[in-house]
């Protein structure tokens, strides 16, 4: 558990200015604002990780939303994807309330962290692949502070799947080969270096434990509102992570 070095990425990562296109329109909408929020005073810096930083779990999704984690300052806050996300969450028993409106609302999540591979929104919800690649230490850096605690990943959408792979292996986990296709439901065991297939020549990752990673549909409001992606869809994968990775959960709610 590294709380200090957590805090300090956190802190790193809001000052970021790596990404031209991204630092435009993310002060952009800062601005100009949705009418609806015309009385609030937007983040629009990028967004870092929310959670403990002794997470045995831990959520990648894509970007922050422009009026939401742009917005709010946190993680998947203030916008309908972060709805549907807490929601289950709390239904599962991982966090405190089923909702998430502002970084003083007091949710707190149990033994899980909620992070992105791109910490700025991008426009139309949809970062380059040089942008994706810009972020990258980012998400690295914090699987490396995460690893003494961290047991199991749970990836939203095939773009944080793509990012979160090579990310994981930069981080010490071992990846097959060929990389594996993402789908809803998917679960592939990542050995650590200790492992039949670990990386070699990583000094200090010793004793370093598997991870177990898991695929989930975006909680976008594409896939909710078509119902390719359910409260009950998202709620079996969070569960079945969660207790890989040995946290306790609720009974489901039916």
């Amino acid at each position: 558990m590294d709380g200090d070095g957590l805090a300090e990425l956190d802190a790193r990562i809001t000052g970021c200015r790596a990404c031209p296109r991204l630092v435009e329109w993310r002060e952009e909408v800062a601005r100009t604002k949705r009418a609806a929020f015309a009385d609030q005073t937007y983040w629009g810096r990028p967004v870092p990780g929310f959670g403990p930083s002794d997470a045995a779990l831990l959520i990648v999704g894509l970007a922050p939303a422009a009026h939401g984690g742009n917005r709010t300052g946190r993680m998947f806050t203030g916008d309908r994807s972060g709805d549907v996300l807490y929601a289950a969450l709390h239904d599962v028993g991982l966090a405190s309330r089923g909702t998430s409106v502002s970084v003083d609302d007091g949710l707190e999540l149990y033994g899980v962290r909620v992070t992105s591979p791109v910490h700025c929104a991008p426009p139309a919800n949809k970062p380059t692949p040089t942008e994706r690649d810009t972020c990258r230490p980012w998400l690295v850096r914090e699987l490396e502070l995460l690893r003494p605690t961290l047991r199991a990943v749970v990836v939203l959408g095939a773009f944080g799947w793509q990012a979160a792979l090579p990310a994981l292996a930069e981080a010490g986990w071992a990846v097959p080969r060929p990389r594996p296709v993402f789908a809803h439901g998917a679960h592939v065991l990542l050995d650590g270096p200790d492992g039949p297939e670990g990386p070699e020549g990583l000094k200090g990752l010793e004793g370093l434990k598997g991870l177990e990673l898991f695929g989930c549909f975006h909680v976008s409001q594409r896939n909710t509102f078509t119902g390719r992606l359910t409260p009950a869809m998202l709620r079996d994968v969070l569960r079945t992570a969660a207790r890989a990775a040995g946290l306790t959960t609720l009974p489901d709610p039916g």
